[in-house]
């Protein structure tokens, strides 16, 4: 059986590092697999036996998208080079994948990693209204999005994001003096992933706790810049930390006290998942869809109304003021996550593709 994952990158990002850990997990299972992209460097962990297809020399538009369908449709033109099964992630790349699908008679799974209500631009509608019914199957994160996506497709599987991290058992969980607060993401995606409240949120927060760290781990020159300057005109630029791009996100969060996810909207949030696994504190914005399927509030996490960042300054002062509240939270939240293991959702994407091919 012979799969290829299409995304246009693997540089970094949520959806990349699924990618990556689906792409891992069904070769060692014994299917053939390769990883095609258009643009950007490699930062994640392959097994060997997975074919890296760079089609990144299709110089003839400034778009992505178009330069893709005529690399892919080139690539493709060749019966030796497709495969059984097109895996389709991320943006627009549907506009490419599933016309060249059709063109070639091959099965397509599209995969969204976010949800419709969030990212319901009009080129979005139009491949969702109109390209999607002809794809063989489609693969959503949370339960919000199904009755959305079904009207649009026969097909429809809810396939959460695998964690990428093994989940630490609770005689492994470490307790630390640590007085730092973690975020994790696209820090170029400041107002989606909502770094700029949370730089306001930090102001209140250490005036009352002024010997605490919050510290932002991403990549993004630009979005440093900005919240660097930010920062700086609140005051508070001596505790608050940019790592840049960091690979080592499993020994920051064994070494932090609390696990914050300040987004506007998500999918199901990969980072909160990893920092759930390790029996990290975590808390994080109730937004419309992601968070509430990952955390139970009050019991293995904290979850404060969507944007709220008066509350969010008030529920984080409380957990600093309750290393209690802390401790449980952390005791409980590696629990959670079971359907979300490597096995479990790689389990279902055997099954899916099983389908699809037999459809």
């Amino acid at each position: 059986m012979k799969v290829d994952f299409l995304i246009n990158k693997m540089s970094g990002g949520g959806a990349e590092r699924v990618v990556s850990l689906l792409a891992n997990y069904l070769v060692q299972k014994g299917l053939s697999i390769r990883i095609i992209t258009f643009t950007g460097d490699d930062n994640y962990e392959l097994d060997s036996r997975i074919k890296r297809i760079k089609l990144h020399s299709h110089p003839l538009f400034h778009s992505v998208v178009i330069n893709g369908f005529f690399s892919l449709l080139s690539f493709y033109k060749n019966k030796n080079n497709r495969p059984d099964i097109i895996s389709s992630h991320i943006n627009l790349l549907g506009y490419l994948t599933i016309p060249i699908a059709r063109i070639y008679n091959l099965k397509l799974i599209v995969s969204e990693h976010n949800n419709h209500y969030t990212k319901s631009t009009f080129a979005k509608k139009i491949l969702w209204n109109n390209l999607y019914p002809l794809a063989s199957a489609v693969t959503i994160l949370t339960q919000f999005d199904q009755e959305y996506f079904s009207k649009r497709n026969k097909n429809v599987w809810l396939m959460p994001n695998p964690c990428t991290f093994q989940t630490v058992k609770e005689n492994d969980i470490k307790f630390s003096d640590s007085k730092e607060i973690l975020a994790i993401g696209d820090v170029n995606r400041y107002d989606h992933k909502g770094f700029d409240n949370l730089i306001y949120i930090a102001k209140s927060v250490l005036t009352k706790h002024p010997d605490w760290t919050f510290k932002i781990v991403g990549k993004g020159d630009d979005g440093i810049t900005y919240l660097k300057k930010l920062s700086e005109e609140l005051g508070i630029q001596d505790n608050i930390v940019f790592t840049g791009y960091r690979t080592d996100i499993k020994n920051l969060l064994l070494n932090t006290a609390i696990f914050v996810l300040p987004s506007r909207y998500e999918g199901l949030p990969m980072t909160l998942l990893e920092a759930m696994s390790q029996g990290v504190c975590c808390i994080a914005f109730d937004c419309i869809s992601g968070p509430s399927d990952i955390i139970t509030h009050g019991e293995n996490g904290s979850l404060v109304e969507n944007q709220n960042i008066d509350d969010m300054a008030l529920k984080l002062s409380e957990l600093i003021s309750s290393p209690e509240k802390r401790k449980q939270f952390k005791l409980n939240a590696p629990k959670a996550l079971d359907k979300f293991s490597i096995e479990n959702v790689g389990h279902n994407w055997t099954e899916l593709i099983e389908q699809v091919t037999k459809s």
